[in-house]
């Protein structure tokens, strides 16, 4: 008799998988906790399996290449691969490359999807330091284009070195929605892009890329829903309720905290599926239980 097929409560687009050699192999673990005050930063790869297979959810992992800009704590596209392998019902892994590393970086992206089984690209252009509208970049989205995948970058205020001397040295103007993810979202219609957190204190021009370009999605992880502006709300609720995604910034914000405040928050009810699963399904090309649909 064949299994009852399960019901997906939601996906968790923004994840950082926990590094290989634990919190002590992150040189941020201290400033984070001071900053995030998280109860989910420490756990391994098969703690956050545990818990997200608990929630009846999938997560999208990945983590950040940042070796030419910063503090490396990446430990490779295999090691994400490996993970969603190991829990294939938990995780959907997505690369990372360093967007400095040119030819290179565009092989690794290309070699993580043919090769690795990887499903997207993850950029962070504040601690990667760049600009992503750089024509030097280019052939990375041309590829991911190509490839059929979505991208992720970060976008406004980050927590990562906040509250410290000079922010530790990131710079968070590499970050703006305009015109930085604006150029490449009109310069790569086919693209699906996605701009990681309520892109504060540029919320406004987030808000307005997605509603603009069809091909840009917005997440909301990296901060409470109590703590989202009102504009962030009416517009996820109405003019963009199909293209808004749940996202908690897994270590860094639980996602039971997450799931409670946006419990709480004033989404209209009729929406609120749509921003735990259903967006991210469409935008996956998955079935109601998770798995990838076939052509």
């Amino acid at each position: 008799m064949p299994e009852p097929a399960r019901v997906l409560k939601g996906i968790d687009m923004h994840t950082h998988i926990p590094p290989r050699g634990g919190r002590d192999a992150d040189p941020r673990a201290d400033q984070k906790e001071r900053y995030f005050k998280s109860p989910t930063l420490g756990m391994d790869v098969d703690q956050m399996a545990e818990l997200y297979r608990g929630l009846g959810m999938m997560a999208v992992i990945f983590g950040v290449d940042r070796s030419t800009a910063a503090t490396n704590t990446f430990d490779g596209n295999d090691y994400v691969a490996e993970a969603m392998q190991k829990y294939p019902d938990v995780f959907i892994g997505w690369a990372s490359v360093d967007p400095w590393a040119g030819e290179a970086a565009v092989k690794e992206l290309e070699r993580s999807v043919t090769q690795l089984g990887l499903k997207g690209l993850k950029l962070h252009p504040i601690t990667q330091a760049f600009f992503p509208n750089k024509r030097r970049f280019y052939p990375l989205y041309e590829l991911a284009q190509s490839l059929n995948i979505p991208v992720v970058f970060h976008t406004g205020h980050t927590g990562i070195g906040a509250g410290t001397p000079g922010g530790t040295g990131l710079k968070l103007k590499y970050s703006r929605p305009i015109p930085y993810i604006d150029d490449v979202a009109a310069d790569f219609p086919n693209l699906t892009i996605i701009g990681a957190h309520p892109s504060w204190p540029w919320q406004e021009e987030m808000l307005s890329v997605a509603l603009h370009k069809s091909n840009v999605y917005i997440d909301l992880s990296g901060w409470s829903p109590k703590y989202f502006s009102p504009s962030l709300i009416q517009y996820g609720s109405t003019l963009l309720q199909d293209k808004v995604l749940f996202g908690s910034d897994f270590p860094v914000i639980s996602p039971e905290r997450w799931l409670k405040d946006f419990a709480e928050a004033p989404f209209r009810d009729e929406v609120r599926p749509k921003i735990l699963l259903e967006n991210a399904l469409r935008l996956l090309k998955r079935g109601p239980d998770g798995r990838e649909l076939t052509a």
